[in-house]
């Protein structure tokens, strides 16, 4: 059931998630059809994000979006009034008490620990967006372990100086009881700035052809069914419920939109382990968690070698 509509307010908008802003050109939305679609988000009963350009919007544009409530996204240039700010690169300085996104290499990550610590006593929340999943090989489990497992240390540290920490790497899956998934084209989607529908943002950037419906004949999103968790038999088994199981990722690597590939499921485990990891840190740091929930740890990173568990 479709919750949220995004919306992006030029083709130049900040990218929060995992795909890349690949129009150059500025192409703000008309303003008719930010209008229309504001409408159409108020009848179908559903929230809006707003997604900015690092530039100042016209006032009239101001006045239609201030007239439903919504959520901003906006670029660290930008991050005035922000909801959510995404941040350019490791040199930023995080907005004290702000919900932060950071697009990083794995290596970049390791390479950052003592910036992440200082964003982390900062943020409300930090959500770091991977930009390298797909070269991810079984040689980076490792390296990609010991990182997570260092951050988890520096977590334990601020939990004992009294902070609490939300990075959607670790902290997510300590209270999470289901999957909560990005579920682009089932609780959510895109409007872009040529007036059109998509399943999410990556699509219209990949090839704007992709739509799924406009303004006037409505959303025709085609076996729908394919795209809920029900009708994905590996993911329904798999308790990795902090991972975002990206459609557009699913449908570049494994040719179903519905199927996490290798990658992105090995990826997810290992964060679940760093998670298992952590909640242990913290028990024998006597802190106890509101809402924890019991993490064993997974030797097996892969949901589609536990043959057993969906057959």
């Amino acid at each position: 059931m479709l919750t949220y509509l995004i919306i992006l307010l030029d083709d130049t908008s900040a990218s929060y998630c995992h795909h890349k802003v690949t129009k150059t050109g500025r192409r703000l939305i008309d303003l008719d059809v930010l209008k229309r679609g504001i409408v159409w988000a108020m009848k179908e009963n559903l929230n809006i994000q707003f997604v900015y350009p690092d530039y100042e919007l016209p006032e009239a544009y101001k006045e239609a979006i201030e007239s439903i409530d919504h959520t901003k996204i906006k670029p660290i240039g930008q991050a005035d009034e922000a909801d959510v700010i995404v941040l350019d690169g490791w040199e930023n300085e995080a907005r004290e008490g702000a919900t932060c996104i950071i697009h990083s290499s794995r290596q970049e990550l390791a390479d950052h620990l003592p910036t992440l610590k200082e964003w982390l006593r900062r943020v409300a929340r930090l959500n770091v967006v991977l930009t390298d999943v797909e070269t991810f090989t079984d040689k980076d489990i490792d390296g990609y372990k010991q990182t997570l497992e260092s951050i988890a240390d520096i977590v334990v540290e601020m939990y004992q100086a009294g902070q609490s920490v939300q990075l959607n790497l670790l902290t997510d899956r300590l209270i999470l009881k289901e999957m909560n998934n990005c579920n682009a084209g089932v609780n959510n989607v895109t409007l872009a700035p040529n007036g059109r529908f998509y399943l999410c943002p990556a699509f219209y950037y990949e090839d704007d052809s992709q739509s799924v419906g406009d303004l006037t004949t409505g959303l025709d999103i085609r076996n729908q069914q394919l795209l809920q968790f029900d009708h994905a038999p590996i993911c329904r088994v798999c308790d990795a419920y902090h991972c975002r199981r990206c459609v557009w990722m699913n449908g570049r690597l494994t040719g179903d939109m519905n199927t996490p590939s290798h990658q992105q499921c090995v990826m997810a485990h290992v964060e679940r382990n760093a998670s298992c990891y952590l909640q242990r840190k913290l028990e024998e740091a006597g802190i106890q968690l509101r809402d924890s929930q019991p993490i064993k740890e997974q030797k097996e990173l892969d949901p589609f070698n536990i043959v057993n568990r969906w057959k």
